[in-house]
């Protein structure tokens, strides 16, 4: 029978490397050296003008709507050449969002073997009062024997900037909040809905917390998506859900949360038409409909 490191173990569509794992064997082994070599080949395209005095065109943001690993490893190469243990310049790697450096490093992780995956949901790191909507990175550390979250994103630099006050390496749960938990935490009255979302686009509320729930479903059936990819039931700001849509949702953010032993149950209740990703998705970024496959 597969378990759940054995499943987390395998590529899924978005981080196999394709004809580009060899440049992911090049990657190293330990977990801070591992981060160190993410850092060093992209840059979250919204942190970049205020913390990294780089200035973005249109067309160097738009590459943050890459999806696959194996087309982010082929731009990071395209900018420079260089094997991917060598840190870029700022302006020399790929503009992206907090759910790439997660993706790439799951994609490093599960080609070498480790069970990994990524985790969608609310940081409380980076403004204070409000959770805002970010992604991190879960692998299984076989020695604690214990799933630890790491934010890979998280460079010197923003580590000063924003003031932390633990080990990125080791995020706690109640700094990073799993959207399943998030889901909980709204639905039984103990956190306000309003202070989830993000504010750089000023949103927020139960509906942004009901899509990055279904995002984290997604993610651990190894379908990791943009964070403004949008399908299925992800209700719009003004939609109110119904029961039957609550109920669903309040199953789903149980098994997000539960052991590895409910892992035939998670990917079950992931073919439900409403909850798994289509062929096709709308890209809010961009206001299209798009393929998920290039």
């Amino acid at each position: 029978m597969e378990t759940a490191q054995d499943y987390y173990r395998g590529h899924g569509m978005m981080t196999a490397p394709g004809a580009n794992a060899a440049a992911l064997a090049e990657m190293p082994r330990d977990i801070a050296s591992l981060c160190k070599a993410v850092q060093g080949v992209l840059i979250h395209r919204d942190i970049a003008p205020f913390l990294y005095d780089l200035k973005l065109s249109d067309e160097q943001r738009d590459a943050a709507n890459i999806r696959p690993a194996t087309e982010m490893l082929s731009v990071i190469a395209n900018l420079d050449g260089r094997p991917l243990t060598e840190p870029r310049e700022p302006a020399r790697r790929m503009p992206c969002v907090c759910r790439h450096f997660t993706t790439m490093l799951v994609a490093a992780l599960r080609e070498q073997g480790v069970p990994a995956r990524a985790r969608c949901g609310f940081g409380a790191y980076f403004n204070p009062g409000r959770f805002e909507d970010h992604w991190v990175a879960e692998y299984w550390n076989a020695a604690q024997k214990r799933w630890i979250l790491v934010d890979a994103q998280l460079d010197a630099i923003q580590r000063t900037a924003f003031r932390l006050d633990f080990d990125p390496l080791d995020v706690p749960h109640d700094r990073f909040i799993i959207a399943g938990d998030a889901w909980r935490m709204c639905r039984a009255g103990r956190a306000d809905p309003n202070r989830f979302g993000l504010s750089l686009i000023n949103e927020q509320g139960l509906w942004w917390v009901a899509a990055n729930l279904i995002r984290d479903l997604a993610s651990l059936n190894r379908m990791e998506m943009q964070p403004w990819d949008v399908w299925g039931m992800m209700p719009e700001p003004a939609d109110e859900l119904s029961a039957e849509e609550t109920g669903l949702l309040d199953g789903v953010a149980d098994l997000t949360l539960t052991g590895d032993e409910t892992l035939p149950e998670l990917r079950e209740i992931y073919r439900d038409p409403r909850l798994s990703v289509p062929a096709v998705v709308f890209n809010a970024n961009r206001r299209v409909r798009e393929s998920i496959v290039s």
